[in-house]
């Protein structure tokens, strides 16, 4: 006959136990740095890479957030500027028709003059793709990868 015994079972069942709530602790805490660190290369993007910075509105307003639910851990990031999706996924600004705020015309310089329009009737415009979300996105895949990978080891590994 052949008798086993485990030696510290109650230790390892506490760890076991245990280990769902450091895997789920460790992914928020790197989602939230590679979340950042996704911002950051966005930003970088929006500031000559992809496109060039004029205001500053659309790079301010990348957002990020970092959700944990049970086991799952989710990041969101994106804007609510109304021309970041333009920017990203290209396509057709509609024809449109510009008339003046504050004043009876509006002025341009046109023909090596000044000129007064009561209105003024803006074509169609096809706008390039010019992704600065997807492609940082796609840039810091392997990291993203690599830390996720890194967080769940560190809580299962001794």
């Amino acid at each position: 006959m052949i008798a086993a015994s485990v030696i510290g079972g109650a230790a390892l069942a506490a760890r076991l136990d245990a280990m769902p709530r450091a895997i789920a602790a460790n992914l928020a805490r790197e989602a939230t740095r590679l979340g950042d660190a996704l911002r950051a290369r966005v930003e970088r993007n929006l500031s000559g890479a992809v496109l060039q910075r004029r205001s500053g509105r659309l790079a301010g307003s990348i957002d990020v957030s970092v959700e944990a639910n049970g086991g799952a851990v989710g990041v969101t990031l994106g804007s609510d500027v109304p021309y970041a999706a333009i920017h990203e996924y290209g396509g057709l600004i509609p024809a449109r028709t510009e008339l003046p705020k504050s004043a009876r015309a509006l002025a341009f310089p046109w023909q090596g003059r000044v000129r007064f329009f009561r209105r003024v009737e803006v074509p169609p415009v096809q706008m390039p793709e010019r992704s600065f979300l997807r492609s940082a996105l796609a840039e810091m895949a392997p990291d993203i990868r690599a830390g996720l990978a890194g967080a769940v080891a560190g809580s299962v590994l001794p």
